[in-house]
């Protein structure tokens, strides 16, 4: 039985995270942590006591749901307690992204398996460093795009494979919802902010997926709006060795869009929750022949349970580790390779 902990009462561990873990075999919840000062403020800030008091009571008070939920585990008093203790096994990041690096590397040195939310960290060399510290100590680190365990996934791949819209000519995959609150972290900055490393690494993940190892960004544009200091909104092109094309664009002050447009000689599909389905939805794909359309269902999934069961195989096997491993290094360098492009 793994023993998993989790950092931080967010949100999403308890929307999505824990009700796949309970669904999960040989997993076990074992604890929640919450902040203490110096990991929430950062060291040497001055804090007011009256504020941290009532910040750290409002954050136990969302621990607690866990616990209830589960009728298990326990409640740790800081990250590095939960992170240091002999008691956890494996370890659930579900903080803003430029966070990540600092809690999986320290989760790794203390002999943890990693979970960790996407994207992995919000730099190639950090994901590296990573990955290197993973391989050493024969420990999982898994990136949690679990859009792409979704049966819908292969089940579009199976039906361009028959030849039903004849030779793909182009792929474009759309992601953008509308703005959110103003304190949300995908707008600063200094926490992993903007639409590229948000939105837009979805749209990067699915392209590799449908195009191969062999894919390249060939065109990137990132664009700003005023009173943000993050980028808004994007896009790109990607290309494989084979001449096959993605057009992506994403953003994160948009009409929502969560689509995918398959293009080819004799037709084309769309389907419009490729990234978001939740369990218990059913998508739907449209086939269009010249003005002729049908409307087909897709399976139903749970692929966040299914990206837990690809960590557990992680966790136990070498060669699967190994493979994750190479899926996150692509992520991160397409990621990388998009941001020097703006650059130029």
């Amino acid at each position: 039985m793994i023993k998993i902990g989790i950092i931080c009462p967010s949100e999403i561990a308890f929307r999505r995270f824990l009700p796949a873990l309970k669904q999960a075999d040989n997993f076990q919840f074992a604890g929640i942590s919450i902040a203490n000062s110096t990991e929430w403020y950062g060291e040497g800030v001055m804090v007011d006591k009256t504020i941290d008091t009532n910040r750290i009571k409002t954050e136990k008070e969302k621990a607690q749901h866990f616990i209830q939920e589960c009728n298990s585990g326990k409640i740790y008093n800081s990250y590095t307690e939960l992170i240091s203790s002999p008691e956890i096994d494996a370890v659930y990041i579900p903080l803003p992204p430029a966070l990540h690096f600092k809690w999986a590397k320290l989760a790794l040195e203390n002999g943890k398996h990693v979970f960790v939310e996407k994207p992995a960290t919000t730099s190639l060399s950090d994901t590296q460093c990573l990955i290197n510290l993973a391989r050493s100590k024969g420990l999982a680190l898994h990136e949690n795009y679990m859009f792409i365990y979704h049966a819908q996934l292969q089940a579009l791949n199976d039906i361009v494979k028959n030849g039903e819209i004849g030779e793909v000519r182009l792929y474009r995959i759309t992601f953008g919802f509308p703005l959110r609150a103003q304190n949300d972290f995908r707008y600063n900055k200094e926490l992993g902010g903007g639409a590229l490393i948000d939105a837009g690494g979805y749209t990067i993940k699915y392209a590799s997926y449908l195009l191969g190892d062999t894919a390249q960004i060939t065109t990137a544009h990132l664009n700003y709006l005023p009173g943000f200091n993050v980028d808004m909104y994007g896009s790109a092109t990607m290309v494989n060795s084979d001449g096959v094309t993605a057009q992506l664009a994403f953003g994160m002050d948009c009409d929502y869009k969560c689509e995918i447009e398959i293009w080819g000689s004799k037709g084309t599909i769309t389907s419009n929750r490729i990234l978001t389905a939740p369990v218990g939805f059913t998508p739907e794909y449209t086939i269009k022949k010249n003005q002729a359309y049908e409307t087909h269902l897709l399976p139903t999934d749970d692929s966040f349970l299914k990206s837990i069961n690809c960590f557990q195989d992680c966790i136990n096997d070498t060669a699967t580790r190994e493979k994750e491993y190479l899926l996150i290094e692509r992520e991160s360098s397409l990621l990388d390779e998009f941001q020097n492009i703006t650059l130029q």
